[in-house]
């Protein structure tokens, strides 16, 4: 019975062509591209000693010895490499490609970052010492240079032509394991990541671990789609979501650091968030989508097109606004000085706005700690809140208006996520000047149905979403 049962099962393999279909062979497209990628070390000035709370915990009894010295290696050396906690130089390990026969060479700006030297290892074993030609924090890129003749390159691709669920191949030196080899899909495109605003990445689940960074990511063509920098992980290793850098991304920085030294990217002066399903009831839309623009910094393109807080941008030079994470890589990635176009919806409004792209400048706000005085007793969001002294907008930089939240009760505005020391500048779209103006506010508050409420939070402002029931 067992025996005729096996054929059984092996007969529908055999017959299915779901079953029987054949897992793609990569080994053709690492021989040709193998030899074109390459390990990166750089040392930089060993830091100060470490702490005993940074020190390693201490091991399992009875680990075996083995295991002991394997787990002190990548302890103290967690891309590695490097000498660890020996007081000598610290180095840092990564991976990058070959794309030009005369020696340019890309990579992640954080592989880089502050090294003293950089050392490139190629397919054949030779080492030669890089020169740093430019680097670009924003898009994590950096392009190297070393002084050689007829060395092989990889073909660049199209990242837009890349499908979820393609197959896709990388090639790098994790843990300094060099021309390791890991394949999986595209799982998702472009994803927003914190910190990484101006990169639309794109997500797979091929296995990146610490010294995979820099390493090219390739299509089923050979091609370099991508290169890979991040992972998100909460043990430190590879969990599934890998995220690679797409290269129109790229070539755009390394094409600018090749001739100007260094990249430039595209300024809008807005700062913005996603449209929820709440906020998008409140400013009256179908469905959530766009960029809603919750700040306008002072001198940017967007004040001098008299774009407004609580505009939200759908469209950018014909290119849809799904969400906000779509819109800064596209101003990111347009010229300075070059003309363009937004769509917006104001108080439900569709309304078109042009400007000229400015050049995104080195400044981040920073916020001063919360002040409070005098308080004004709990209303119907279950706050308390006073006015803003000049001291108190000079610390939380509060241009105009506002009030600062002293304590938040249980009701309301605690469960739509206003906290203590928020500011409060706008409630369905009314400028809230002083307390006066925030109770006459709320008072008019509609019931059930949200409202949109404008605070600032550690000096970045967001809109929350708040619904009176009763």
């Amino acid at each position: 019975m067992l025996k005729k049962l096996g054929w059984c099962v092996f007969l529908v393999f055999l017959l299915d062509p779901i079953a029987n279909a054949q897992l793609p062979d990569f080994t053709e497209m690492v021989k040709t591209n193998g030899v074109a990628v390459v390990n990166i070390s750089s040392t930089q000035k060993a830091k100060p000693e470490a702490t005993d709370a940074q020190k390693m915990p201490p091991l399992p009894e009875g680990m075996p010895p083995e295991m002991e010295e394997l787990f002190k290696h990548f302890y103290n050396n967690p891309d590695g490499g490097g000498n660890g906690g020996n007081g000598g130089e610290a180095q840092s390990l990564g991976s990058g490609f070959i794309i030009s026969k005369d020696g340019y060479i890309l990579t992640n700006h954080h592989v880089v970052k502050d090294a003293d030297e950089i050392f490139v290892k190629f397919f054949d074993r030779r080492e030669l010492v890089a020169k740093l030609i430019g680097s670009d924090e924003r898009t994590d890129v950096a392009v190297l240079k070393v002084e050689a003749n007829d060395l092989p390159v990889v073909a660049i691709g199209d990242p837009n032509k890349l499908q979820v669920g393609e197959w896709v191949l990388a090639i790098g030196s994790p843990f300094g394991f060099e021309q390791s080899v890991t394949a999986g899909i595209v799982s998702a495109k472009g994803r927003s990541l914190p910190g990484g605003n101006y990169v639309p990445f794109i997500q797979t689940d091929v296995a990146i671990n610490p010294g995979n960074s820099g390493g090219p990511l390739f299509n089923m063509e050979g091609q370099v789609v991508g290169i890979n920098s991040q992972i998100y992980s909460r043990t430190g290793g590879f969990m599934g979501l890998s995220f690679s850098i797409p290269m129109d991304v790229v070539m755009n920085v390394v094409n600018q650091i090749k001739s100007n030294g260094k990249a430039a990217h595209g300024w809008l002066g807005v700062q913005i968030q996603d449209v929820t399903r709440e906020l998008a009831e409140s400013f009256g839309m179908k469905k959530p989508q766009g960029a809603l623009v919750s700040k306008i910094m002072p001198g940017s393109p967007a004040e001098k097109a008299d774009i407004q807080i609580g505009d939200i941008i759908i469209d950018f030079n014909g290119q849809t606004i799904e969400k906000s994470g779509d819109l800064p890589p596209m101003v990111g990635m347009t010229p300075i000085n070059d003309k363009a176009t937004l769509k917006i919806l104001r108080q439900g409004a569709e309304k078109t706005v042009n400007f000229d792209i400015g050049l995104l400048p080195d400044q981040a706000a920073k916020a001063g700690p919360n002040k409070t005085e005098k308080a004004k007793p709990a209303n119907r969001l279950g706050l308390m809140v006073s006015d803003l002294t000049a001291e108190e907008k000079e610390t939380l930089q509060i241009v105009k208006g506002g009030v600062l939240v002293q304590n938040v009760g249980n009701g309301i505005a605690k469960n739509a996520g206003i906290l203590q020391g928020d500011v409060i500048l706008r409630i369905a779209n009314v400028a809230i000047n002083d307390v006066a103006s925030f109770e006459k506010a709320i008072k008019e508050l509609p019931v059930g149905k949200s409202v949109a409420v404008l605070i600032q939070r550690r000096g970045s402002p967001a809109f929350i979403a708040l619904k009176i029931d009763k």
